[in-house]
């Protein structure tokens, strides 16, 4: 099964900013990053205003996207927030859960119990293809090491079309991505991985995932990200970074590096800061053999 990046700057990544940027923004860094290649995108989240004001203005964001063969998808945590994503016309759902208790009330306040129940609800009722994301697959900033067992578990009982294992906190290393991306793999559905780069190890894990077995590999433009309600979470792994390993290791991902790149150094005329990919600041250079 061909391999799918899908970059979700636009909405993890600009979550965590603390400049709010206006639709046509968003909607513009959405385009630039179709144009450079990313077949699949995660363009917004439907969520309420009051609780993440850098994702308001979804709608719009999504009535401003050139739609041009690209899987545009959205997330949503609640019913709600499904209706408001099939008014839009997004091609793809992802709803998401922790795999702890103490996250899910932190995130979305209710209890994991709960949101396992809402996201079932919401599958059911799914007339588009969906993504079930599992949140601190890996490790929880409440509740500390995750069993893997539990996350196994959950994921089993999730009726939705990929399952993603979030290291949203940035604490796994190699050896368990492959083993949890291998045991999740044998449910029989297609895997992937979103990986953080806090501790440095988001790109090992993501090469490990999708020697794992993993199709789906969710990274950030210019590594932009973290999560408002895990405390010292950091950014994801770099799309363009991820590029660039990938390429070099002889996987096809068809995505412009150079496109890329020019679209992190927008980024960082626009936010004002440097942004944490490597690449971008480094330079794209030819992978010469020895």
């Amino acid at each position: 099964m061909a391999l799918t990046l899908c970059d979700v700057g636009p909405r993890d990544g600009l979550q965590n900013e603390p400049e709010m940027l206006a639709s046509s923004v968003r909607a513009e860094l959405v385009n630039k990053l179709a144009a450079a290649g990313l077949r699949r995108i995660e363009a917004v989240s439907f969520v309420r205003d009051d609780r993440i004001p850098q994702m308001a203005g979804a709608e719009e964001v999504a009535a401003a996207i050139e739609r041009d063969g690209v899987e545009y998808a959205g997330l949503v945590l609640n019913e709600q927030g499904f209706g408001r994503l099939r008014a839009t016309g997004l091609d793809r759902a992802n709803v998401t859960l922790g795999a702890t208790d103490t996250f899910n009330r932190r995130n979305g306040n209710a209890s994991l119990a709960e949101a396992k129940a809402r996201v079932e609800r919401i599958l059911a009722e799914a007339d588009r293809p969906t993504t079930a994301t599992i949140s601190v697959a890996f490790g929880c900033p409440f509740e500390g090491e995750v069993d893997p067992g539990v996350v196994l578990e959950l994921a089993g009982k999730l009726e939705a079309d990929e399952l993603v294992l979030a290291d949203t906190i940035g604490v796994a290393t190699p050896s368990a991505v492959r083993s949890l991306v291998e045991r999740v793999g044998a449910l029989g559905k297609p895997v992937g991985f979103h990986g953080h780069n806090t501790r440095n190890t988001g790109y090992a894990n993501a090469l490990v995932a999708l020697e794992a077995g993993a199709t789906v590999l969710d990274a950030s433009i210019g590594g932009l990200g973290g999560c408002p309600y895990a405390p010292r979470a950091t950014g994801n792994i770099a799309t363009e970074d991820l590029v660039y390993l990938l390429e070099g290791e002889g996987v096809e991902t068809g995505v412009d590096l150079g496109a890329l790149v020019e679209v992190s150094q927008w980024l960082e005329t626009l936010l004002g800061r440097q942004l944490e990919g490597q690449v971008y600041r480094a330079g794209v250079s030819a992978v010469v053999s020895p």
